[in-house]
């Protein structure tokens, strides 16, 4: 059962009987009461989300100074499908740190552009290539910021607020 559709069968169970316990839960979908509590944390932490896909050097350090922001930062895995993740974290913000592969980055951020569900969506792109051919590239895939690496945390926190704040305002 993917995450979308647990969520909607605990929202469901916590909707019919709201006293159940996790454990209650758990046992009825069959799933280990860990799962159970990590979704219903993630159901209720309303911190703006930022998915960071990718294989790059520095999504550690990423990671760490977004969540610094009290943002909640999901990292998948580069081989994950882009919009199947999408789809199941519904971020405020992807960030693909390409690393060296600039490619793949750009063909995600194509398929977000021309999806009905998702055309919206900001992206950021974080790469180790800062040469413009690179930037103009990333730009005219629909990107709307691109950061070299190594990056300043200062630079990537002000970035990625101000990305937010002019997606949802």
């Amino acid at each position: 059962m993917n995450n979308k559709n647990l969520d909607h069968e605990i929202l469901k169970l916590i909707e019919a009987q709201p006293e159940i316990s996790d454990s209650d839960i758990a046992s009825s979908l069959s799933v280990p009461e860990e799962l159970v509590k990590a979704r219903i944390a993630n159901l209720k932490d309303t911190r703006q989300k930022i998915l960071i896909m990718g294989n790059g050097s520095s999504t550690f350090n990423i990671k760490a100074t977004l969540e610094a922001e009290n943002y909640n930062v999901v990292k998948v895995l580069g081989s994950f499908p882009a919009l199947e993740a999408i789809k199941t974290e519904k971020p405020d913000l992807v960030l693909l740190d390409t690393g060296l592969a600039d490619l793949e980055g750009f063909k995600i951020c194509k398929q977000l552009r021309t999806s009905s569900r998702y055309w919206w969506m900001p992206v950021m792109v974080l790469s180790e290539r800062g040469g413009v051919k690179n930037r103009v590239e990333a730009f005219e895939s629909g990107v709307d910021d691109y950061i070299t690496t190594p990056f300043n945390p200062v630079e990537l926190r002000a970035r990625v607020g101000m990305i937010l704040r002019r997606a949802y305002i």
